[in-house]
């Protein structure tokens, strides 16, 4: 079986967790890696970067570039190729699956996705048929809120979403938007604002970093 291409960072022990991280647009596996040194989850994980796949992006004139799913306007209701989408929330599903295989249960794994990583990673966790650790969604908007079709296993699976207040590329308001979602369907998920654009601070990482403890002890 084929999978996406990964960055993969293995602790100093055997790893006993995993968590998949999804870059944003136009970058790859490698956005986020550098800031492994700076995350202290309490237990022995593997952390593994995919890299998306190159296609035609329309909102930047038909470009080819790493993406996830196209995304045809920045109305912001971010009117998107929801069929791509699925297809990579599918890719991500193959990973977990893969991490099972390898040894982690569901439960040992959480999924992490910035910008439009963050909309696969919505897709691919709430869809998934085994419950996992966990969702932190970064700087994201829940693209196929109206479509979405949530599996049973994860309906009480930890959510931490994280935003800039100042984003001018994906507007604080479709963070509350999919935050204001998850609550009308009962899902356990936090909200956290930063003064910070479209980007991670350090403030944030510390945030992250407790909740790591949380739901990875």
């Amino acid at each position: 079986m084929s999978h996406l291409p990964c960055v993969e960072i293995e602790p100093q022990s055997p790893a006993t967790h995993a968590i998949i991280w999804l870059h944003g647009l136009g970058a790859d596996g490698n956005d986020f890696a550098p800031l492994v040194p700076h995350l202290t989850p309490p237990v022995a994980v593997r952390f593994v970067f995919p890299h998306a796949p190159q296609i035609p992006v329309t909102i930047n004139g038909g470009m080819r570039m790493p993406a996830w799913y196209d995304i045809l306007s920045m109305s912001i209701e971010r009117e998107v190729d929801e069929q791509q989408l699925r297809a990579s929330a599918a890719a991500v599903q193959k990973l977990i699956e893969r991490e099972i295989d390898r040894g982690i249960p569901a439960q040992n794994i959480v999924l992490a996705g910035f910008s439009q990583g963050g909309a696969v990673v919505y897709e691919a966790a709430l869809t998934f048929p085994q419950r996992l650790a966990g969702v932190l969604a970064l700087s994201t908007y829940l693209a196929t809120h109206a479509t979405i079709k949530p599996h049973p296993a994860n309906v009480d699976v930890p959510i931490l979403i994280q935003h800039g207040s100042l984003d001018p590329v994906v507007p604080e308001s479709l963070g509350k938007h999919a935050y204001q979602w998850l609550l009308d369907h009962h899902y356990p998920a936090q909200y956290q604002s930063f003064a910070m654009q479209h980007q991670v601070c350090g403030e944030q990482v510390q945030a992250m970093n407790q909740w790591f403890q949380q739901v990875l002890a």
